[in-house]
């Protein structure tokens, strides 16, 4: 009955499918044991440090939050060497990324993306009523040149994953900025730095130092990855203070709980752990590299915490055994990737259950 009320383009749009949880694949397939290799997550999990910094904070949650994250932004800001006021805090990244739509992207005007490429970018700007433009990877990479001849007058917004989700890959320093130098500078480029910590590259891009000369992007990180917060739901964003200042307008208040502002400054603090964790999982990668080759498996070359796997036949089919056998892995077909799955890399015990049971079905 209220349906007519409602502005007709959201119906068009399909809502985002989060990895199922583990709680729900025991009850649903009745289940003991089950490992969630499916949403890219930190599986060894916060540091002690950030565990206490999250207990002692718990004991003041009857009081609002600090609407500013005044102690996560000198730290931050002192991190990054820049200004506090080049930062806004949100939800997750997510809520920047939807922000950021909100304030520049008009119904009718166009937002650039790949294909495929994080859903949430799409499902946003759709939900606005933009004209989406999807540009297909090549050979698992952000094709900029075609992005670029895709701009017309109309265009407001063009997002950049780097590294991009769920390829794996990045754009070089040398290739993000002659894309910038060509992009019109009252077009916003969004630079989605989700899994920077992970990428050990040279010829990864500086974006903070890209900030100082290009007054039109926006980059943001998130404390939901290799920090281990997702459960906590909060990100960040670095751009020039006059696009923050537009940000804020839009920014819930409050929208940064108490308990995910102590741990994220706690995460920054513990520098040793979080290193411990980037080398472990850059481990682990090319043991799953070793072990697919010897299935004679392909896969992207991945700098994440992640790794996309042609495993040659129905990706659905393979992806509901590996359920059976309490396995959680994300089936790409919904991305457009036909016999293709994205799966994290977890524990060690985790990885080897993973490949144990894979040799099963394939």
């Amino acid at each position: 009955m209220m349906k007519h009320l409602a502005k007709q383009h959201i119906f068009e749009v399909q809502p985002y499918r989060p990895g199922k949880p583990i709680d729900e694949v025991k009850r649903e397939l009745h289940l003991k044991k089950v490992i969630k290799l499916a949403s890219n997550e930190n599986p060894y999990g916060p540091s002690p440090a950030v565990l206490k910094a999250m207990v002692k904070e718990a004991q003041s949650v009857n009081r609002y939050p600090d609407g500013g994250c005044f102690h996560l932004r000198e730290v931050l800001a002192k991190r990054l060497s820049v200004s506090g006021e080049n930062l806004i805090f949100g939800n997750g990244s997510d809520e920047i990324i939807v922000m950021a739509i909100r304030a520049f992207v008009a119904q009718g005007q166009e937002v650039i993306i790949a294909k495929p490429s994080f859903l949430i970018y799409d499902i946003a700007a759709r939900l606005e009523g933009a004209a989406i433009k999807a540009i297909p990877l090549k050979n698992f990479h952000y094709d900029l040149d075609r992005m670029r001849d895709a701009v017309t007058r109309k265009t407001k917004l063009i997002f950049i994953g780097n590294p991009d989700n769920p390829a794996g890959t990045f754009v070089t320093h040398k290739q993000l900025v002659s894309f910038l130098e060509s992009i019109r500078r009252d077009i916003l480029v969004f630079i989605d730095e989700a899994y920077f910590e992970f990428v050990d590259d040279k010829d990864y891009p500086d974006t903070i130092d890209l900030l100082k000369t290009h007054k039109n992007l926006v980059v943001s990180r998130t404390f939901s990855k290799i920090y281990g917060l997702a459960g906590l739901r909060i990100g960040y964003a670095i751009a020039d203070q006059e696009i923050i200042d537009i940000l804020n307008r839009l920014r819930e208040p409050f929208n940064v709980n108490s308990i995910a502002q102590a741990a994220a400054v706690a995460c920054l603090n513990d520098k040793k752990y979080y290193h411990r964790i980037g080398c472990e999982v850059a481990d682990e990668r090319k043991k799953l590299y070793r072990q697919l080759k010897a299935m004679q498996l392909n896969y992207v070359d991945t700098v994440t915490n992640f790794i996309l796997i042609d495993v040659k036949q129905n990706s659905t089919h393979v992806c509901k055994a590996l359920l059976k056998k309490g396995v959680i892995v994300r089936d790409m077909t919904f991305w457009g990737l036909q016999n293709y799955l994205r799966v994290s890399i977890g524990l060690p015990s985790e990885n080897a259950q993973f490949i144990r049971v894979l040799k099963t079905i394939i």
